[in-house]
This record gives C-alpha cells, structure tokens and sequence, in this order.
C-alpha cells in the first residue's frame, strides 16, 4: 500500500543478486489504514527534517511485517529472522529501536507453536546500531551493488530518488561520511549540466546582408529538457 512501487522492484533486484532461495511479495494493504504520508497519498512526504516522529511513520507497519515474517519462518521452520531496521541515523521511529526488537523477540516466543516448544526463530537486526557510514562500509565489504537499492519516500517509477526526503538526505549522509560515491540516480540526475556553443544570425538592413557572430559558449542549468534541444536567436543590425 506504498504510495510507489520502486521498493518491491529494487527488493526483487536484490534478492536475486544476493543468490537468494526464494523471494515472495505478501500483500498488505496498508494504505486501507492511512496515517502516513508513504501510504496516504493526500498526505505530502516533506522534503525537510521536522520536530518527533515525522509523517513518514507508517503506524505499526514493522509490527505487521514481523508478524507476517514469523509466520513464514515458522512454516520453514527458520531458526532466524532478519531485519533491518536501524537505530542510530533514522528518522525516529518507535519500531527501529532496540526496545521494540528486544518486545517483538518476547512476543516471538510465545505466539507460536515453535515459540512455546522451545523452537522459535531468533529476530536478528544486523545493522541496528551501526551509523550509516558505517552499513555503507560493510555493504562494500560484502560486495552489495548499492545501484540496485532504492531508499527514497518519494521515488519515481524508474526508482529515481527525490533527493529531498529524510532517506534521502540520511543516505546522501551516510554515503559522504563513508567517502563513497552513491550510485543511485535521482531525479536531478536525468539531465546533466551541458556547455552549448551558439551563434546569432544578423541581418544587416543596409547591405541586405546575413552574417553570422562568432561561437559563444554558455552553461546550460540543470533542468528536465531534452539535451538536443539549442538555444537560438534572430536579431538585425540596423
């Protein structure tokens, strides 16, 4: 129920990357809920930092996730279920923070028949105290193509990031911090600064003559036009 789809997208790209067994999308309609500018479309995801759990919270979504996920690890009989929710660069949510993994994990174990029987899969949260930097780092390490991956609230169906929301600017931080270029695209980047050299065609009203002025080279601002669009420009010389 995301208000778009470039996540299942960059999650299917990952996962088989990663070599992954198997990879399966659940549906949950969370948007049916509402409450959050990633699930309510008339909500607008804001483009700078704000005071407390910003409306990018979506309530209780890594709750309902898990519990999907426990599901499914209890028909597979899994003995562990990461997640990667994070705790140290975040936007504050109540659900990246120790206390509700450490909560979820109690739950676990007794909401299940393996959970009771001794079985239960541990809940593992990898990166939960890690900056951002530092999961860059340990990314590079384990080979991940971070191209693959989308972060943005907002991105476009090509997963081409605002660079304006908070996961924006969190990973733009994080990949900076770890001297690492990211190499994602983003919106701003569908257009590259150009230098267009053009000239002016004059015509000279006393001789009935055109002549054309010599080359001049000027920078082209960023913005979405198609780069074999040229500037022109007619002026006569009296």
């Amino acid at each position: 129920g995301q208000r778009h789809g470039a996540e299942l997208a960059a999650a299917a790209r990952v996962a088989a990357a990663g070599g992954a067994a198997s990879h399966r999308t659940v549906s949950v309609n969370l948007d049916a809920i509402g409450g959050s500018a990633l699930t309510d479309v008339s909500i607008d995801v804001p483009s700078s930092p704000s005071a407390g759990i910003p409306v990018t919270y979506v309530p209780a979504r890594n709750t309902v996730f898990l519990a999907i996920a426990l599901g499914y690890a209890e028909v597979l009989a899994a003995s562990a279920i990461f997640v990667g929710v994070n705790a140290v660069d975040y936007s504050g949510y109540p659900d990246c923070r120790p206390a509700f993994i450490d909560a979820f994990q109690v739950l676990a174990d007794v909401a299940t028949k393996a959970g009771v029987e001794g079985q239960g899969p541990r809940i593992a949260a990898p990166l939960l105290q890690l900056s951002k930097a530092d999961i860059v780092r340990r990314g590079q390490e384990l080979g991940v193509d971070y191209g693959l991956t989308v972060s943005c609230y907002n991105a476009d169906p090509q997963g081409r990031a605002c660079g304006q929301c908070d996961a924006c600017r969190l990973r733009t931080e994080g990949f900076r911090a770890a001297g690492v270029a990211d190499p994602r695209s983003s919106k701003a980047d569908t257009t590259p600064d150009l230098t267009i050299e053009w000239r002016v065609l004059a015509f000279d009203l006393s001789t009935g003559q055109e002549r054309w002025s010599a080359a001049v080279s000027k920078a082209k601002p960023r913005y979405p036009i198609h780069p074999s669009n040229t500037w022109a420009s007619e002026t006569p010389v009296a």
